[in-house]
């Protein structure tokens, strides 16, 4: 008999980011993936009835119903047509819990920098990111997760990225809803930096989101990153490319990173985030979702 759920050390849950090839109709090149107009563009077709690829308001239930995973988070990149609409959220809502799938974490990275130069324009930065907590409370979710991006020297970036976050933290208090701060590269892959930014903002409902995979050679070694980064995590970003006839990820040391996890004693989500090419976006999830339930059950190892 399986162990009991409520023993497990962490739960899997499924990032919207790894179907989206399916969701854009055909595959993306890397310098087009973060352009949101054409998101946009795309996402009108995909949800006609001519439409290509995969809904996003069918997401929760192919979460489900392909991958048996209970759990989502949502990409606002997919949804930014729709986030006023009340119709529209609803549906998505009566098909999540129709597969009995819960919303975790709403993803919205395209509203501008956070820590924006410029205080007039933070504050209506931030202001853009309010209905993006209107999206996630909704939904059930518990956090919706930005990126910290600024500009100007690291302790101005650090004053600035604190203000931007408090300032929604404060909003995202209203709804009982979290405000993450996902690693991204520069700055935000530093996990000291991330540190000075939580503490200067000095708010509970601010946390970090680890991404396994955001990281450059020149950002320092990942696997300390994220170690430093997991005690003020309340999510987590299995990133995955490749997957080899073992079963191990080719890219990452997915053993080390989940003992990581595990050692930090975090009891939330992981969430799956296929981003390879060779495999299928399906093949991906599942080799990804096998692995770390493999891991889910292994005891961590000693850190060396």
């Amino acid at each position: 008999m399986g162990m009991a759920a409520e023993a497990l050390p962490y739960l899997i849950s499924l990032s919207q980011w790894s179907l989206h090839r399916r969701l854009l109709g055909r595959k993306l090149p890397r310098a087009l993936r973060t352009c949101a107009h054409f998101v946009r563009d795309k996402l009108k077709l995909s949800e006609s009835p001519r439409g290509v690829g995969l809904a996003a308001l069918d997401f929760p239930v192919v979460a489900r119903r392909e991958f048996g995973l209970g759990a989502v988070e949502y990409i606002g990149y997919f949804y930014a047509p729709y986030v006023r609409s009340a119709r529209y959220l609803r549906e998505l809502r009566t098909r999540a819990e129709g597969e009995g799938v819960r919303g975790l974490v709403v993803t919205c990275g395209a509203e501008g920098a956070i820590g924006h130069p410029n205080p007039k324009k933070r504050r209506a930065i931030v202001s853009r990111h309010l209905k993006w907590l209107d999206m996630a409370a909704y939904l059930g979710c518990h956090s919706i997760c930005i990126r910290a991006d600024s500009a100007g020297a690291r302790e101005d970036q650090t004053a600035r990225v604190a203000d931007g976050v408090r300032g929604l933290a404060e909003w995202a208090n209203l709804h009982g809803l979290d405000v993450l701060i996902e690693n991204h590269y520069g700055l935000s892959s530093d996990a000291s930096w991330l540190r000075e930014v939580v503490a200067r903002a000095d708010h509970p409902r601010i946390g970090t989101l680890p991404d396994w995979g955001n990281f450059t050679a020149a950002e320092g070694d990942r696997y300390d990153e994220i170690a430093q980064m997991m005690p003020m995590a309340r999510a987590v970003s299995a990133k995955c490319y490749d997957f080899g006839a073992d079963g191990r990820e080719t890219t990452l040391d997915f053993q080390r990173l989940v003992g990581i996890v595990k050692r930090a004693n975090y009891r939330g989500h992981i969430g799956i985030e296929y981003e390879g090419d060779r495999m299928s976006e399906a093949d991906g999830v599942k080799a990804c979702k096998a692995l770390l339930e493999r891991l889910q059950r292994e005891p961590a190892a000693v850190a060396s």
